[in-house]
């Protein structure tokens, strides 16, 4: 048993296989992979990386199915530290993160042959090494329970599911009431030092249970009345770290210029796994010190192009189509390596569309997005940002306050 101590979480204990996989060369890679890209350039305790994510999300992942079962009237999901689907819910989080590539969503699309960093997990977990991992730990449990296989990791991971409760266990790692998003925002807020990524987390454990969807019949992880603000409150911390941490202007200054330094020089992240595994973020930041190119050199002193315009927070269609047109016309006018734009766009949650359900004192059932009415009111981050050359700030902001308004 394998302890580590979590400034989120406290101590944190793996299994025999955990600490395999923990040991393994993909997960120490994490290591040097920063959970925020450059977000340590403008929050500077923002030193934390994908490695402790990871430990953080497999602890929840226990967390959470614990809670599920208890809850769970027709034994669904077996109780107990040592089930095998319990095993399972906290490997396929462990490993959720193992494919990103340096500075983590920084530079996402510029993976080899395009494919996307969970491609890049499916091919790590694919790899000899692991498969070595899981033949030498996958049965260490109860020898009753069978053993855990990569290829069962990867399909999950691939949201295969074959039975109500791979259906869970995959919700508990990725869905609208995930470990992903309740580590990430504690801890990002934690090493940040803000408190707008703070939620009741131990409330909405309390206040979790697997419901089976009315209309379609697929379990999935919902709330008790009880919990519908438990809930609204993770929802409020992810809308404020987005708008106050992940979309800062600063830091999405220098996520353009790390972007066009790696377009510029023709960098992409390799594909096969073996090369994979020597990219991370010391060896970009190496290179990028090294180099004299502008673009690099704005990343590693810190001289970002300054914000010329911004829009408001949430862009109807309209507006943003409207705003949108005008962008070729200002590179052409003021030339495209003097401009660099970013549009941060984000869905506030997804409650709508993938439905959480909320079980009425009463028993009957209600979508979170009709018993909220904070919910009901909370829209679509979409906002541009125009960063401009310092001599041309205030000509490009005249230009768009005339075409556009005042943002």
């Amino acid at each position: 048993m394998l302890s580590l101590r979590d400034p989120v979480h406290g101590f944190i204990r793996a299994d025999a296989l955990e600490s395999a996989l923990i040991n393994s060369r993909a997960m120490q890679r994490l290591r040097h992979i920063h959970q925020l890209g450059l977000t340590s350039l403008v929050y500077p305790g923002a030193e934390h990386s994908r490695f402790s994510h990871a430990l953080g999300a497999m602890h929840l992942a226990g967390r959470v199915y614990d809670a599920l079962a208890s809850k769970t009237i027709t034994n669904l999901l077996p109780r107990g530290e040592r089930t095998r689907e319990r095993r399972l819910a906290r490997v396929v989080a462990l490993v959720h993160d193992l494919g990103h590539a340096p500075f983590s969503h920084s530079a996402e699309e510029l993976f080899e042959g395009g494919i996307d960093h969970e491609e890049m997990t499916r091919r790590l977990l694919a790899t000899a090494e692991i498969a070595e991992i899981f033949a030498q730990h996958g049965d260490d449990a109860d020898p009753r329970e069978g053993g855990l296989e990569p290829e069962e990791i990867i399909r999950l991971l691939s949201r295969d599911f074959r039975t109500p409760v791979e259906r869970l266990i995959g919700e508990i790692v990725s869905g609208e009431l995930d470990v992903d998003k309740m580590d990430y925002l504690l801890r990002d807020s934690l090493f940040c030092g803000v408190r707008y990524g703070s939620y009741d987390l131990e409330r909405l454990l309390d206040t979790i249970r697997p419901i089976a969807d009315p209309e379609t019949g697929a379990w999935g992880i919902g709330v008790e009345e009880g919990g519908v603000h438990a809930l609204e409150a993770l929802v409020m911390a992810r809308y404020y770290m987005f708008t106050q941490v992940y979309f800062n202007a600063t830091g999405k200054a220098l996520e353009l210029h790390l972007n066009a330094w790696l377009e510029a020089e023709g960098v992409r992240w390799s594909s096969e796994p073996e090369r994979f595994l020597a990219e991370d973020d010391l060896t970009v930041t190496t290179a990028m010190r090294a180099s004299s190119a502008p673009h690099a050199r704005a990343v590693v002193e810190r001289e970002h192009f300054p914000v010329a315009f911004e829009t408001r927070e949430h862009l109807t269609r309209e507006e943003k189509a409207r705003f949108g047109a005008l962008l070729p016309e200002l590179a052409e006018h003021f030339g495209v390596g003097n401009l660099l734009v970013s549009n941060s766009s984000k869905d506030s949650h997804r409650l709508g569309e993938s439905p959480v359900w909320v079980e009425r004192t009463d028993g009957r059932l209600e979508r979170m997005a009709v018993a909220s009415q904070f919910i009901r009111h909370l829209g679509r981050i979409d906002r541009y940002r125009v960063y401009a050359a310092a001599p041309l700030r205030d000509a490009v902001r005249a230009e768009i306050v005339d075409r556009f308004g005042q943002g």
